[in-house]
């Protein structure tokens, strides 16, 4: 008989991370409907909710205008980015006082990798109760997680999913296939709306008919690789993950009322340009690509450009080029006022790789002129590290109507503190 893949794997999930960080910090908010906005104005976005907003019904993502509508006592605050990231960091550390954090999957998931004295179903039951206990504890009452345990860190994520909030699931051999089947193919991570319509394409609508297939015919049914991995992981194998590089920095920003004229959002688009590039520079790389983009008020009105770049870290630069796509938007883009801004520099190298670029005769910026613009930038970094965000800028006042609320938090990245004084 083939012996069952040993538990691998512990992943644990903070639960409404950002609506319990708030009940946290005000205890006036414990139990009662609570909803995260970037920007305190009806017409954004829920950007997270606590549990007892989502027993109505709003999710991230729900208006705010709707959100009113399907909670009268709903209350919105605005998000604390800075707050989430620091907690964040507590909650790694106390994580750690139990078993060290193999992998940070996000702002609030992390995954363990277990060792063969830590894996057996009751240790690990165990394991995960103290690592619960110290939240509570050490971190705060309001920070509950939900555990999975499983042979691979994909199995072990989906159970921490099986039981919200607070629960623990734990994929023995078996019962996983069991478990797993009462599931949605959507509930297997990244089956997107498209995914699924491709797979029921397909003649795939449930977790069994997945099952039944072989590694090849998983192949073919995805298009790629990945279902032949999604076969053996699904079946409790762990398989060899694919490392991964950052390919993109980039900024967005929801405008409040107050600075959605052209004019105003223009200013925005500065100031991410240049978080993007302190970013760029503290990361020791240079960007060969700028991209913009903006959405209007009017629904479904959105413009996105991009220009090549001569390799380049430094502000001066970066604010120039994302100059000249401003201004191409507003040749071509009919609404007057915009809800939202962003920027995104891509083709990221290392710094040191892309020298050469610069001595090139053709290069469109001289190696003499990088280097001071790039100590400039430099300069620029420290004053506002030193001094607080937009002690230095260019060639505007950045506070007032393009005072930053800090750097957002993108689940999938977790800023350093540093970002909240740039």
């Amino acid at each position: 008989m083939a012996k069952s893949p040993p538990l691998r794997w512990l992943y644990l999930d903070l639960n409404s991370y950002f609506a319990s960080v708030e009940q946290e910090l005000n205890p006036a908010l414990r139990g009662r409907p609570v909803v995260m906005a970037p920007v305190m104005t009806d017409s954004t976005s829920a950007i997270a909710a606590s549990y007892e907003a989502k027993a109505h019904g709003i999710r991230t993502g729900t208006k705010i205008w709707q959100a009113k509508a399907m909670c009268r006592d709903v209350v919105i605050v605005p998000g604390h980015h800075d707050d989430y990231v620091r907690f964040h960091h507590k909650v790694i550390a106390e994580v750690e006082r139990h078993v060290p954090v193999t992998s940070v999957c996000s702002i609030d998931e992390v995954a363990c990798r277990l060792l063969d004295n830590e894996n057996s179903p009751q240790a690990a039951a165990d394991l995960a109760r103290r690592i619960k206990a110290g939240l509570a504890a050490n971190v705060g009452e309001c920070l509950t997680a939900s555990i999975g345990v499983a042979q691979n860190r994909l199995l072990a994520k989906m159970a921490a999913d099986m039981e919200k909030p607070d629960g623990l699931t734990i994929l023995t051999d078996d019962v996983r296939r069991a478990r797993l089947s009462r599931l949605k193919l959507s509930d297997i991570p990244g089956v997107g709306r498209a995914m699924e319509r491709r797979l029921a394409a397909a003649g795939l609508v449930t977790m069994e008919q997945l099952f039944a297939l072989s590694p090849a015919q998983a192949a073919r049914a995805w298009g790629n690789v990945w279902g032949e991995r999604l076969h053996w992981l699904l079946n409790g194998h762990e398989v060899a993950e694919v490392a991964t590089e950052r390919r993109s920095i980039g900024h967005s920003h929801v405008l409040g009322p107050e600075k959605r004229p052209f004019s105003v959002a223009r200013l925005v688009a500065r100031r991410l340009v240049m978080k993007a590039g302190t970013r760029l520079r503290r990361a020791d790389s240079r960007a060969g690509w700028l991209g913009l983009f903006v959405k209007g008020e009017e629904r479904g009105t959105k413009w996105k450009g991009g220009v090549k770049l001569p390799r380049v870290a430094d502000s001066i630069s970066l604010v120039e080029a994302m100059e000249r796509l401003w201004a191409q938007m507003e040749r071509e883009f009919a609404p007057r006022r915009l809800l939202q801004v962003g920027v995104v520099l891509g083709e990221l190298t290392e710094a040191s790789a892309a020298q050469a670029d610069l001595f090139d005769s053709n290069a469109l910026l001289c190696a003499k002129t990088d280097q001071r613009r790039l100590a400039l930038s430099q300069a620029m970094d420290r004053m506002n590290q030193r001094f607080g965000r937009d002690a230095v800028t260019l060639g505007h006042d950045a506070r007032g109507a393009t005072r930053s609320r800090g750097p957002a938090i993108a689940f999938t990245r977790i800023p350093e503190l540093a970002e909240f004084h740039e």
